[in-house]
């Protein structure tokens, strides 16, 4: 391997750290000067703005408009809705003051004491209350319904442990908070956003996932109900990757945001929010990359094929170059993104192994002995198979490999899942299987304390009680009381 790659360590020898040298070295993001925040480099901006475009052309099919709200939310605000800030106190970064000034005593610039504010902001952790502080300006009558906004924004949750894309102090998200007329219709927006998910994470991330409800003791802050997609990544942990709350009249009775029903009565308004983040940058790279670096569905690859011409001088160069224009127009015409790298400040292999560590689906290999016989290499990232291919109709051939390439690595990914995925009757089994990593499907009786223990113990969390799940009643593997159904306990991220 060249010599790009050396020092990837990795992951049977340490998936954590063949993680975080992965973000880095495939030039995704970085850390940032700012405690627990990163930069995110153009490459891996580029991936998450593919994901965004899709993810909001698919809420605008259902309905959503994107607007945007206050970065800053007032105090008073967030400590309307009690359940909401106990579960966000922890995390929260508040503003004070707003100005600075020079160090009488000559040490700087310091806070200005006389510049201290009337009412502290908190960066916003979440958009629940301002938005339903807005909202209470929006909505007057059931004609004002349903209201379906989504904005993409950045949030702050001041976490003391973090690691790129999976858990940084700031990270960029969407997030929908949709007001009703009835909790039917709200109900069936909180599913029908986490149905949508579920298509977005399998048919353009390549990663299978498990729709399910949370457990009341891991539902969201102020929700009367959690839907959540969770992944297996491939050191077996879970991650949640998608999450759509119904938050009944809870936030409406707290901003007080009522309408005129076709009654003619004041009611208060239905509501839900829904979200992901760029924590799905992390589930990309966890579920598909190797040891020699990413493996990216060809649907959100920046780069969907890179050409590399090979050849030993000027007139070589451009010999190639007049057959690979065509090639380059054919694959664009075909919506396909093409990168023809005829630049002569790397040797081949040097980009070879550069493109292969940045999980570029497909990359072609030409040269003047193939322009004579009428052929190139073609090299498919998820397999690292090497073909030799007619230049005839190769544009068409990329195509179907493409979506070939997509279809593999969900299969493989499913596959793993389904190899990791375990039921268990007693808890010595379960503590047994939980140290193997995955999935574990076993009873549990319904109980926090029951889940409090699993997890002081064991260090597992239910995922969820999944929605296609084992119904089959039982008992609880821990206390034997009477079980609805198997839920899904896992460790995770």
């Amino acid at each position: 391997m060249a010599k790009e790659l050396k020092g990837l360590t990795k992951r049977s020898d340490n998936y954590s750290q063949w993680y975080n040298e992965l973000v880095v070295k495939a030039d995704l993001a970085e850390q940032s000067p700012v405690r627990g925040c990163m930069v995110i480099k153009p490459y891996g901006y580029a991936i998450w703005e593919k994901m965004q475009q899709q993810l909001d052309k698919m809420f605008k099919e259902t309905g959503v408009q994107n607007a945007y709200f206050p970065l800053l939310i007032p105090k008073s605000y967030l400590c309307r809705e009690a359940e909401h800030v106990e579960g966000f106190a922890k995390e929260c970064a508040v503003v004070t003051h707003y100005r600075l000034k020079n160090d009488p005593n000559g040490s700087g610039v310091i806070v200005d004491p006389d510049a201290k504010l009337e009412e502290e902001y908190i960066i916003r952790p979440t958009s629940e209350t301002i938005i339903w502080g807005t909202y209470r300006n929006w909505i007057h009558s059931y004609r004002d319904l349903p209201l379906l906004i989504n904005q993409w924004a950045n949030v702050m949750r001041w976490e003391m442990r973090t690691r790129l894309f999976l858990r940084t102090a700031e990270f960029l998200w969407q997030e929908g908070h949709c007001a009703h007329a009835t909790a039917e219709e709200s109900e069936a927006r909180t599913v029908q956003m986490i149905n949508l998910y579920a298509d977005f994470v399998e048919k353009y991330m390549a990663i299978p996932v498990i729709k399910g409800v949370k457990s009341p003791n891991e539902r969201f802050a102020g929700a009367v109900n959690t839907y959540t997609i969770e992944a297996m990544m491939q050191d077996g942990k879970a991650l949640q990757s998608g999450t759509s709350h119904n938050l009944g009249q809870n936030f409406a009775k707290a901003f007080d945001v009522t309408f005129v029903n076709k009654d003619n009565k004041p009611e208060y308004v239905w509501a839900n929010s829904w979200g992901v983040s760029t924590r799905l940058m992390g589930a990309l790279i966890m579920t598909h990359s190797d040891d020699n670096g990413l493996v990216l569905p060809p649907h959100l690859a920046p780069i969907q094929v890179v050409i590399v011409p090979i050849y030993k001088n000027d007139e070589q160069l451009k010999q190639i170059s007049e057959h690979v224009q065509p090639i380059v127009d054919e694959l664009k015409k075909l919506g396909i993104s093409v990168k023809y790298d005829d630049a002569d400040n790397r040797r081949p292999g040097f980009k070879f192994a550069d493109y292969e560590l940045k999980g570029v689906p497909v990359r072609l290999a030409i040269g003047a002995r193939d322009i004579e016989n009428g052929t190139v290499e073609v090299m498919r990232r998820d397999t690292l198979e090497k073909k030799e291919e007619k230049l005839e109709g190769i544009a068409q051939h990329v195509a179907e490999l493409l979506e070939d390439i997509q279809n593999n690595i969900f299969e493989k990914a499913l596959k793993q899942r389904e190899s990791m995925t375990r039921t268990v009757e007693t808890y010595d089994e379960f503590k047994e299987e939980i140290e193997k990593g995955g999935f574990i499907l076993a009873h549990w009786d319904g109980t926090t304390e029951t889940e409090e223990l699993v997890k002081a113990e064991t260090k597992a969390t239910i995922r969820c009680i999944p929605l296609d799940g084992d119904t089959t009643p039982g008992v609880c593997m821990v206390t034997g009381k009477p079980s609805k159904q198997r839920v899904i306990f896992a460790r995770s991220y």
